[in-house]
Parts: structure tokens; sequence; C-alpha cells
């Protein structure tokens, strides 16, 4: 009975040593920031390793003494794992959609953008005020269930424009110190230069709505602007950002079937990178992992619960496939860099209040947002003319379920027309605290 006791304690005694060593690299990554594609925190967890397996086997005879560099064989193959990218680390960008053209065009600010154009339909009215849309992520391509709608909005005489910020679907990367969400507002002034049809319509969904409020709040940006909906937007600004608020209705999360597909979380390397970074430990700089190798790695299931948080709870067992395997792309370095510089930017209330350009806010039933980052900015934004609570559907508001798409339509048109509202005019600002009590 003696020896199954020490062979088992002696187990536990090596688990316990890969575990420590385990511990001991992650630390060095965090501290190391991940320099070198994490190899100097591998090395020098090897030699501690190496020293304490020699110092323990030094009583030991032949070959028992080799006994202790059995832990450290295995942890060095375990964290070495961390070290070895398994994706191309330069960008590998997604091929062309079949259905439209990318262009690509040279901003004013260096940042080079790729552009989708839908020109009006042949039938029926055109309207003489060019469309913009600014898709949300931060720092994610133009999904195809955004396409589908631009085309919608395309069919009934509008002139629309969609272009992917920098960093995001086909457009050019950019130092990594150069994401921030001003930078994504200088872009928007810059490509409405660029595009040179005067005054634009613009509509910002989710962080694509942060940078259209922000533009508001610049009025050499907003000159730029016709009319401007922001729907379903992410906080503003940093004091926006820290109310930690109520939601809408309940979503699917938690109730949808898990995403199916190939997750870079499943690889040792992407899953410490891209968790030490979403937990603060790592900067989105971080040495470990590079922005383009980042970006190739990441995949559509990887984002897990959030795409389900962004339909109905009713709509768990039929939710749409947002995106092609080919055509999804998101940077989750530079989204995080974006989002930092959001929770660090001071409040635009004061520039906001001056905001002359007429606007529309639009706010889902279940939307996973906080419901005070909408209703911040219906308060302190005079220039807001009518807000729109669409019942029975979830953040991702135009999503190919039912009709949709055409009640979205319907509801923005009408706004860029100035002709009534589909929908009752609420929350007006009075309203606002009635609104938020209704979701606690």
């Amino acid at each position: 009975m003696i020896r199954p006791v020490r062979l088992a304690g002696r187990l536990v005694l090596a688990l316990a040593a890969i575990a420590g060593l385990v511990v001991l690299f992650l630390a060095l990554i965090v501290l190391t920031d991940g320099a070198g594609s994490g190899i100097p925190a591998w090395l020098t967890t090897l030699g501690i390793a190496t020293v304490a397996a020699v110092w323990w086997g030094r009583r030991r005879t032949w070959p028992t003494r080799l006994v202790p560099f059995l832990p450290v064989v295995v942890a060095a193959a375990l964290t070495a794992s961390v070290c070895i990218p398994t994706v191309p680390t330069t960008r590998q960008y997604p091929p062309d959609l079949p259905f439209v053209a990318t262009q690509h065009w040279s901003l004013a600010t260096g940042s080079r953008v790729a552009v989708y154009h839908y020109p009006p339909a042949n039938t029926g009215t055109r309207h003489p005020v060019p469309f913009v849309y600014i898709n949300g992520g931060p720092v994610r391509g133009i999904s195809v269930l955004d396409h589908r709608f631009l085309q919608l909005l395309a069919r009934q005489g509008y002139d629309v424009y969609a272009y992917e910020q920098a960093g995001g679907g086909r457009s050019n990367l950019l130092p990594m110190d150069q994401y921030t969400v001003s930078r994504s507002v200088r872009d928007l002034a810059a490509f409405v230069d660029r595009l040179g049809k005067g005054r634009v319509d613009i509509l910002g969904f989710s962080s694509g709505g942060v940078v259209l409020t922000r533009a508001l709040a610049d009025p050499r940006v907003a000159a730029r602007l016709h009319r401007a909906i922001i729907a379903e937007p992410g906080p503003m600004d940093g004091p926006t950002a820290r109310i930690a608020g109520h939601k809408g209705r309940p979503s699917a999360r938690g109730l949808a079937p898990a995403m199916t597909g190939p997750r870079s979380t499943h690889v040792p390397r992407y899953a410490v990178a891209l968790g030490l970074m979403r937990l603060g430990l790592l900067t989105p700089d971080t040495g470990l992992i590079g922005q383009a190798e980042g970006d190739n790695a990441f995949t559509a299931a990887d984002l897990g619960s959030d795409t389900a948080s962004n339909y109905c709870a009713r709509d768990a067992r039929r939710i749409p496939v947002e995106d092609t395997e080919q055509n999804f792309s998101f940077s989750p370095a530079a989204s995080l860099r974006v989002q930092q510089t959001v929770k660090e930017s001071p409040s635009i209330a004061p520039q906001l209040s001056r905001s002359r350009t007429p606007a529309m806010l639009m706010i889902a039933e279940c939307s996973s947002q906080v419901r005070q980052w909408a209703t911040a900015i219906l308060g302190k934004d005079p220039a807001i003319q009518r807000t729109q609570y669409m019942p029975g559907v979830g953040h991702r508001m135009w999503n190919g379920l039912d009709d949709n798409n055409n009640r979205a339509a319907a509801i923005v048109t009408a706004f860029l027309e100035d002709k009534p509202a589909p929908l009752p005019n609420y929350p007006t600002r009075s309203e606002i605290p009635t609104f938020l009590r209704g979701h606690k």
C-alpha cells in the first residue's frame, strides 16, 4: 500500500509543479506585456525551472535525478504553444464581396478605408442628399446583414455609401496608438470631404452611433452633416461609460444555441492573448500577438453570446447568420483601444448641448445596451427631433427576420424625408425618468 500512496503523492507534486510553472509563465507574460511573442517569458520560466530541477535532484542517484525534469518538459511544451503563431502574422484581408465593388479611398487623415457604393434605383424617387452608414464594432467589418439593409435603402432611391473604419474589414490597419474615437470622428469628416457631394445624411449604428454623436458635438464636423440618425448607441464619453444602468427587455443571451465553428480561443496562444487583453492585463499593443495576427485569428464564433444578446429572447431559436465566414472581420485589440479612449474622454455634454443638426434616436425594445447611453444623448442634444422605440427587435434592429428590415427602413426614410414618424415619439426628454423606471 505504501508504493501507490507514494506514486500518488509524487503525481500531485508533479502536477503542482507544472501548474506553478504555467502560472509563473503567465505572470511573466503580463509583466513583460508579452514582449517578443512571449519567448523571453518562456526562456525565463524554462531557466528558473531548470535550476530548480537541478537543485531538487542534486542528492539523487542517476537516473532518478532526471525525474524532477519531467514537469519542466511538460510545462515547457504547454507554454511554448503560447509563443508559436498558428495563423499568418501579416493581415489577410477578406475577399471582395460578389454583389458590390470594393473601393479604397485614401483620406486626408492618413487612413485608407474600404468603401461601398449602392447607387439609387432607376425607378421611383431619387433623393438628392447622399446617405452614409457607419457600422458598429468598433473596428469591425460591415456584415452581410448590414449590406442587405443598405441595398434596401438604395432600392428606395437613396444614394448609399458605407465605409469600413480604419482597421476594420478591408480597410488598412493603423498603428495601435492611432486607434482613438477622435480619429474615427476625423476620418468621418475626411470621408465626407473625399465624397465631395456636400452635406450628407448619416446613420450611425452602435459604436458608429458614438462616432456620430461626437461628430454632432464638434461644429466643424457637424457642418458637413444634413441629418443624423443615432441607432442603439454605445456610451458617448467617459462619464456615460461609467454608468451602470438599466438594459432593455430580455435578450437571447443564455437562451440561444451556442455558436458553432472554429474559435481562436481554443488555441492556447490566442486564448491567453485575447483573454488577458480583455481582462486589462495586456495592452492592446501587446508584444505577444501583433494586431494583424489577432485580426486573422479572431472568428465569428469567438463572439459567443455577444451575438445572441443582439436579439430578443423570443428569437433565441432563429437567430440569423449575420455574416459569412469569408466576410467576417473584427479587430479585438483595436476595438479595445478605441473603447478605452471613449472611457478616458471627458464629458462632451456641453458641446453636444449646442448641436443644431436635425437628429433622430432609435432604441430597440430588447436592447443589450445600457438605456442611459441613449437617454444621455437625448437629454443633452436639443436638436433630436424624434425618438423611435422599436418593438420586437434587439440591438441588431435590421436583422432580416419578419419585416424588421422594412420597419427600420420606414423609420429611417420618414425622418430623412421629414414625414410623420411611423411610431410614437417615445421617449421624449420629459419621459426619460419614466422610461428608465420601466426598465428596472
